[in-house]
């Protein structure tokens, strides 16, 4: 089902279904957790096995190996076949829509592995937090992650309060407030790089909020344990996508 899933980079990562240490990885061998290769969907079993920890800390390690260049060859289409009757994803990814920062390929995802929303400028509209519901109270899903990404044309609009369309000027307006939270040294403009980073850091952590502040269903998993909601950057130059904290 998978060639060269192998991957030999530096650091801490242990693999796609690891599990923190040696203790952790025991218990998955008795509650269905363990995979007999790292291209493996999730099944039913190994999701309610899983921590949302352990949800968060697949997509990072998905990361570390993408920006390693060890990022998995798994037979897409043999994985479309095992899923065809049945989902069962670890995480939700609300990401921009941004061409270069594709959540499945920067986290190493495979098929089946994560409900994506794109939206430019990573905002939680009502159809993305209606979808998230349904990822996590139905599917069962165990994370969010909110990724954001430097240079974002989204967020340098809204700093520009640019005006296309209606409908692109009423997305941009979700974006203001993290603009108008956001401190400004020089001047308001796409051009000052370190204001437009700032203001794409809060839209994201803004967003991370409005996840819960919109839905009771998700604020209800998320007190519960069950659930887990985290902001990241991802950075275009590197690759590397950072935890925000």
């Amino acid at each position: 089902m998978c060639t060269d899933c192998e991957t030999t980079q530096a650091g801490p990562v242990f693999g796609r279904r690891h599990f923190f240490g040696l203790a952790a990885a025991a218990a998955a061998l008795s509650t269905g957790m363990a995979r007999a290769d790292d291209c493996a969907h999730f099944d039913s079993e190994a999701l309610k096995a899983a921590s949302p920890d352990q949800a968060i800390q697949m997509l990072m390690d998905g990361n570390a190996r993408f920006v390693a260049g060890g990022s998995l060859n798994c037979d897409l289409v043999a994985l479309g076949h095992a899923t065809a009757e049945k989902q069962t994803p670890f995480a939700c990814v609300l990401a921009c829509m941004d061409s270069r920062s594709a959540p499945e390929q920067v986290l190493d995802q495979q098929i089946g592995d994560v409900f994506v929303a794109r939206v430019a400028g990573n905002v939680a509209t009502t159809e993305v937090i209606g979808s998230f519901e349904y990822g996590t109270a139905v599917a069962g899903a165990k994370a969010i992650m909110v990724l954001g990404h430097n240079h974002c044309g989204a967020v340098k609009g809204a700093v520009d309060k640019a005006v296309v369309g209606d409908a692109l000027t009423t997305l941009l307006n979700e974006i203001e407030p993290a603009v108008a939270a956001t401190p400004l040294t020089g001047e308001r403009s796409s051009h000052n790089h370190e204001f437009v980073e700032a203001v794409a850091e809060a839209n994201v952590r803004m967003n991370v909020a409005a996840l819960t502040e919109k839905s009771p269903v998700l604020k209800g998993l998320v007190d519960s344990g069950a659930l887990k909601i985290v902001g990241a950057l991802y950075n275009l130059e590197t690759g590397v996508v950072t935890l925000l904290s």
